[in-house]
């Protein structure tokens, strides 16, 4: 799986822009708060129709503009795709593959695969459970369509029912209602758990050995997936839950409060873990992600390393990018001492000042 180039249009600080990838290693550097995290947004919008940062479709057009344009060319399993993404200010967006629009954006996934990692990243583990929730969402959306259809009708389905909630205090004769409603959310909630605790099963049989090597055989990793509820309870749980649901005006069990432990040696490192443990374990997730994605899509993804090589010490650098060097890969820092220094192959340079992009290999 190849990006080979991208095309801006009034997209962030960005007024035009056209790049051409190399399928190895591609280096954007420049001071900070010139551009360099907004291409790899780009590619991240174009493949998963989510911003890693969680921006809006307004927040990333240009200020002074009401439309935004995202053309990606890619090549899986040797074939051709063009992938045009037209973003609006007041209006839902438009999304082409090839070319042919789509009814729905969910119908994107699985054309890229790619695997993000920034600074922020490396407290998936130290922050709260949204951020890992959001984790589990965005990876299993690339490689389920399923799961994707099941996330986004239990989605509809929770909205609708704390909306029922909060109307229940004016109109309490609705509450048969809510029936319905709970009939819908165990239905689409029993498979996100199951599609999850099969994710986090494959995870932990390439996460472990990943942690090893990272730790020098010194620690042993295991990621456990914690459900709000377990999927045969669900309906019994919604049904005992109901007086509290109707206090408090939301619905208080579900995926929607799930969370996964990291466990060293049997220590809860999202509480007694130190900073370098919690990183470490960030890496190794990131990396067995990628030999995940190989696994189910017989395909390596392209990885995006946002400016994540400035919060490691020079030994997780190394096994970083060590880890890395037979696939895709965009990276974005402020200078290139880290690569000269490491010796590590770069196949293509380029330098960003104040949205302006220049190719200098």
């Amino acid at each position: 799986m190849i990006i080979e180039s991208i095309e801006l249009k009034n997209y962030r600080n960005y007024i035009e822009l056209h790049m051409d990838f190399s399928p190895g290693t591609n280096i954007l550097y420049g001071d900070n708060a010139q551009g360099k995290t907004n291409i790899l947004e780009a590619v991240y919008v174009c493949s998963t129709t989510k911003s890693h940062r969680g921006s809006k479709d307004r927040e990333m057009i240009h200020f002074e503009e009401d439309e935004s344009h995202i053309k990606l060319k890619v090549i899986k399993s040797d074939v051709p795709y063009r992938i045009d993404m037209h973003l609006k200010k007041n209006k839902p967006r438009g999304i082409a593959i090839n070319g042919i629009p789509i009814r729905r954006a969910s119908e994107l996934f699985g054309i890229v695969n790619v695997v993000f990692f920034s600074p922020e990243d490396l407290n998936i583990i130290k922050n709260g459970p949204s951020e890992r929730r959001r984790f589990l969402d965005l990876e299993l959306c690339q490689l389920n369509k399923l799961y994707v259809h099941n996330l986004v009708q239990y989605n509809k389905v929770l909205l609708q029912r704390n909306k029922l909630l909060k109307e229940l205090y004016f109109r309490p004769e609705y509450e048969e209602t809510l029936d319905i409603w709970d009939l819908q959310l165990v239905q689409y909630g029993k498979e996100l758990i199951e599609c999850r605790k099969e994710f986090i099963s494959q995870l932990n049989e390439t996460v472990k050995s990943t942690h090893s090597q990272l730790s020098g055989g010194k620690e042993e990793l295991i990621l456990e997936y914690e459900p709000n509820i377990d999927a045969a309870c669900f309906e019994e749980k919604l049904s005992l839950n109901r007086i509290t649901d109707k206090k408090l005006k939301t619905t208080c069990a579900g995926p929607h409060r799930d969370d996964i432990n990291f466990l060293i040696d049997g220590v809860d490192i999202r509480k007694f873990g130190s900073q370098g443990q919690q990183r470490t374990a960030a890496l190794s997730l990131k990396l067995a992600e990628i030999d995940l994605v190989k696994q189910v899509v017989r395909d390596y993804p392209v990885l995006l390393l946002d400016d994540v090589l400035s919060e490691l010490d020079r030994g997780r650098q190394q096994q970083l990018l060590s880890g890395i060097d037979h696939i895709q890969t965009m990276i974005t820092c402020t200078g290139l001492d880290d690569f000269v220094n490491h010796r590590f192959p770069v196949d293509k340079v380029y330098k960003v000042v104040r949205g302006t992009v220049t190719a200098e290999n």
